[in-house]
């Protein structure tokens, strides 16, 4: 085999005149530029380490402050009131210095001092400055003198050109919010949804707890909040993500789309090729801290950039108690899945990245493989998306030693997971409606077994060319993904792009190993495992309804015309058509994150109010039309409070979390606690932000519009929705429950909310849109015929 004689540095035989060494050059070759490389981006790091490390400064303001005392001492003046002096005293006496050197050395040595104490001056004075959120709170178009100070120094203490992760250590903790504030507001969230007697028994222990344990609790996650960077997100990744024992396949998981309506490629491996390139892309952009701070749009206010991380090399590892993360510096291959066999594919070659033509023609070599899979292979993905115990008790049993061993290490080093499925995929057909559904379930689960779902995150590429992902969701939220995928997809198109056949633009080294299939030994006790595995994954995916579908003839443009939040208008939206469907009213969980915060992840505002109760009631009750927009403004005004405030720090559910926790460490039982953290949302949203705007172009390639991404229901007789906002005339929802709960149907909860959100902007603006003429005349468009 070719690759096993390329893998062998020194070739040797044995003879009467001893042992004759043949070094092969080639493959010395190989090892050196792989070295290299390595040590390159370690050079890189220790760099990015430096510049991060002083930032809001820079490592050359060093110099010009050494320079600034040496010239003002020449000047006969001392700049440091005696200090150089000092310092020039407890300097270790030397004959080869002079009494000049010395005193040079002890101005160097002070203006470093100086320096780091400017250094940290600044990092404090934007911390101070990165606490204010009153800017927050303002209304729109109207600012204060107060916040247009506060804007311009943040300006000035940001310091220039910041690499990725400049702003972390100028984040701001995460504030732990009084128990009484948190207390108040969880009894109003749950007033809509709790007869009177309901209020008042929880009333009576949300103030038992309060004026009792609730201080005890508290004092305990104040010392965390003083020791730790964030109070909440070690426990939430841990207790809300690793220590579940169900499968993360459909419950913990989430999937991304590709373009709507343009497929770039029909072939395959080119698709692959393309966007396995363009991660690796995003990965070196990653690694050299070149891709630029995320920030609030409009505004200067970084957000925390903890996350990114470990979105490469990284992998899920299953326990019996408890799962745990595992990052790896760097990985030079992926892991590809196809027709139940696994392969290793390396990304470099000599000391290169390969080029988007290479990756196909590996990718082609994979494809045409003609070997069978190993007895046990083919299906031994299921694991991962089973029971958590069973899959850690198989690890430990069948995979720690031996072949096996090897190959697992293969798959969860890799830099990412591939599946090349044999489905075609897309919004296509003579029903493109149902088959976006069944790209959506392809995503999310697949078949059970070709996704290695511990994996941080698999691209999955299908036959005619259409690509997606599955993301694990314990390492990192799901905008960081997005902020990827975003990059991923508008450079294979906008920038890498494909020749007239469909195939990847470059050329192919002749040297290129081959992909190396991996080996395993399962024995039947294990096939047996894997097939238990399936067996619950598969009745869970089946269970699965999901409803895909775009609204485009509105958006954010006519939503924003009223005057309204388009988030907000979506939310309120997303009431009233809950209320028409089951007739009630239910805890509602929108994800808002916390960002702003260093480590921050995510917080919950709960988008069921008395207010929007109060509209839902009005406008089916057949109040008047100015009646009802009042009542509407009113629940408007509410949400975005809430949103802000959720994203401030003043949320409640993460406090009443971390306060639960306390409390089980301490082994106290606080019946409030217990209540509130069993309750069920039967209404779980997210909106996807739309973060890199500037790499789309919806005016002259408005087919090229990303679909977003969805997620499972989180309670089995509710609903999970999630929804994109692209440019002004275009929103996605993805919306998933079960099929084994009567009173859920994704469709028909899909159509309830088109018929809010056209309710809604009747209600607001005098211009009512037809959602059907929309999709019709879309569907028709020259631009769409590449899914068909």
């Amino acid at each position: 085999m070719a690759e096993a004689h390329q893998a062998v540095a020194f070739q040797f035989t044995i003879t009467p005149e001893g042992i004759d060494l043949q070094p092969s050059h080639e493959a010395l070759k190989q090892v050196y530029l792989s070295g290299f490389r390595s040590w390159k981006k370690r050079v890189t790091r220790l760099k990015n380490s430096v510049i991060t490390g002083v930032y809001p400064a820079s490592p050359s303001s060093w110099l010009f402050v050494v320079i600034a005392i040496l010239a003002t001492m020449y000047t006969r003046s001392d700049p440091s009131m005696g200090l150089i002096a000092k310092i020039q005293e407890h300097l270790p006496v030397s004959d080869s210095l002079s009494i000049q050197c010395r005193t040079v050395v002890s101005a160097v040595l002070f203006s470093t001092l100086l320096w780091f104490s400017l250094i940290f001056t600044m990092r404090l004075c934007l911390k101070q400055l990165l606490s204010y959120h009153g800017w927050m709170f303002e209304q729109h178009g109207k600012v204060s003198n107060t916040t247009k100070i506060w804007a311009a120094m943040v300006r000035i203490f940001s310091g220039r050109q910041p690499l990725l992760y400049s702003y972390q250590g100028s984040l701001p903790n995460l504030p732990v919010p009084a128990v009484r504030d948190t207390v108040d507001r969880y009894l109003e969230s749950a007033r809509p949804l709790m007869s009177d007697s309901e209020y008042e028994r929880i009333t009576t222990l949300a103030k038992e707890f309060e004026s009792s344990l609730g201080n005890r609790l508290q004092w305990y996650l104040k010392l965390k909040a003083m020791w730790a960077s964030n109070y909440v997100s070690d426990w939430w990744e841990e207790y809300i993500y690793l220590r579940g024992r169900s499968p993360i396949m459909v419950n913990s998981n989430y999937y991304g789309m590709d373009f709507l309506y343009v497929t770039p490629t029909p072939i395959q491996a080119a698709r692959a090729g393309n966007t396995l390139h363009a991660c690796l892309l995003y990965r070196r952009k990653l690694n050299r801290e070149e891709i630029k701070p995320s920030r609030v749009p409009g505004l200067n206010i970084p957000l925390c950039a903890a996350q990114c991380e470990r979105i490469f090399n990284t992998t899920r590892i299953p326990g019996e108690e408890t799962d745990c993360l595992t990052h790896w510096q760097d990985s030079e291959y992926v892991a590809v899945f196809h027709r139940g066999r696994f392969f290793r594919l390396w990304l470099y070659h000599a000391g290169r990245m390969l080029s988007p033509r290479e990756i196909e023609h590996q990718v082609q070599r994979i494809l045409d493989d003609p070997s069978p899979p190993a007895p046990g292979e083919a299906k031994l993905a299921a694991l991962t998306a089973g029971d958590r115990i069973p899959w850690a008790q198989a690890r430990k049993e069948f995979f720690s030693s031996g072949v096996n061993k090897r190959s697992l290490d293969c798959i969860e080093k890799a830099a990412f997971f591939v599946a090349l499925d044999d489905d075609e995929q897309g919004m296509m057909g003579d029903d493109p409606a149902g088959n976006l559904d069944r790209y959506a379930k392809s995503l999310l689960h697949g078949k059970c077994y070709d996704r290695w779902f511990d994996k941080s995150f698999t691209v999955v590429v299908y036959k005619n060319g259409k690509n997606g992902l599955n993301a694990e969701h314990s390492w990192a939220d799901a905008p960081i993904m997005a902020h990827v995928w975003e990059y991923v997809m508008t450079t294979d198109c906008f920038q890498l792009g494909y020749n007239e056949e469909g195939h990847c633009k470059g050329d192919i080294a002749s040297s290129l190993p081959q992909p190396t299939r991996l080996t395993w030994d399962i024995p039947v006790q294990c096939q047996e495992r894997v097939e238990q595995s399936l067996a619950v994954a598969q009745a869970l995916a089946d269970d699965i309804d999901f409803h895909v579908f775009p609204i485009q003839e509105f958006g954010k443009g006519a939503i924003k015309k009223c005057k309204i939040s388009p988030d907000a208008f979506i939310q309120i939206a997303l009431q009233l058509a809950y209320y028409r469907n089951r007739g009630t009213f239910s805890l509602t969980y929108e994800a808002s994150m916390t960002r702003l915060f260093r480590e921050g992840r995510t917080e919950t505002v709960r988008s069921c109010t008395s207010e929007s109760c109060a509209f839902v009631r009005a406008l089916e009750g057949g109040e008047s039309k100015e009646v009802c927009r009042r009542l509407f403004r009113t629940a408007s005004e509410k949400h975005q409070h809430l949103y802000r405030m959720a994203m401030t720090g003043g949320g409640i559910d993460r406090h009443l979390f971390c306060l639960y926790i306390v409390s089980k460490y301490l082994g106290e039982e606080s019946p409030f606690l217990k209540e509130v953290l069993s309750e069920t949302w039967r209404l779980s949203t997210s909106q996807t932000p739309l973060q890199q705007v500037e790499l789309f172009d919806f005016v002259n390639h408005p087919d090229y519009t990303t679909c977003g991404g969805g997620f499972g229901p989180v309670a089995d007789d509710g609903y999970g929705v999630s929804y994109i906002i692209i440019g002004e005339n275009m929103i996605n929802f993805h919306i998933s429950s079960k099929h084994s709960c009567p009173q859920t149907d994704s469709h028909k909860f899909g159509a309830y909310i088109k018929k809010a959100l056209v309710d809604l902007l009747e209600l607001l603006s005098p211009e009512k849109p037809d959602l059907s003429k929309a999709e019709q005349n879309h569907s028709k468009s020259p631009q769409s015929k590449k899914d068909l």
